[in-house]
């Protein structure tokens, strides 16, 4: 399995170089991206499973650039804000739009890793559950050996395949096999 792709997005080098340093040591694959725009590019070269993204940069904000990609269903990876001029409204706005968490600067790093963690492991259990429900497939045929529900269920399915058949609906206590 190939590392994670993690996009930072920081007008500040020096904050990107160091977080892109710090990701690399850990084994993360990293892109970083100086602005909106640069962000914009490096996400379309590349999709990331991680978007580190600073709230206040000179061109666009990070909120009007998380608002443009969580304008479809929801967002394609787990995004975390960063700012060091944060405000309980700002994090509210960004959670609502979909971030998976908001981090103030001075960065902790370990707060940081851990977040990047649990926002991977977070993510890859909801692309599970959406691969394992599109799998899930209905029972078609009786599991038991049972004789009675086994006709039963023959007769039913033939009932459910005539297009002039009335349904009835039995009590639980008439079910076949409930003797």
């Amino acid at each position: 399995m190939s590392a994670p792709y993690i996009l930072v997005v920081d007008d500040e080098p020096d904050i990107r170089d160091l977080v892109m340093e710090i990701l690399e040591d850990e084994g993360y694959s990293v892109a970083i991206a100086e602005n909106a725009a640069a962000a914009r590019e490096a996400r379309r070269a590349q999709r990331p499973d991680l978007i580190l993204l600073d709230i206040w940069m000179p061109d666009t904000d990070g909120i009007t650039l998380l608002k443009e990609w969580s304008e479809g269903d929801h967002l394609p990876c787990p995004v975390i804000m960063m700012s060091g001029h944060g405000t309980v409204e700002t994090a509210v706005e960004a959670t609502r739009l979909g971030a998976y968490d908001f981090i103030e600067k001075p960065l902790s790093m370990a707060k940081m890793l851990l977040t990047i963690e649990r926002a991977l492991e977070a993510d890859r259990l909801a692309r599970e559950n959406q691969n394992l429900r599109r799998q899930q497939r209905t029972v078609s045929e009786p599991v038991g050996r049972n004789t009675a529900a086994c006709t039963g269920f023959a007769a039913h399915a033939s009932l459910a395949r005539d297009p002039d058949a009335t349904c009835v609906v039995l009590p639980a206590d008439h079910v076949i096999g409930d003797e």
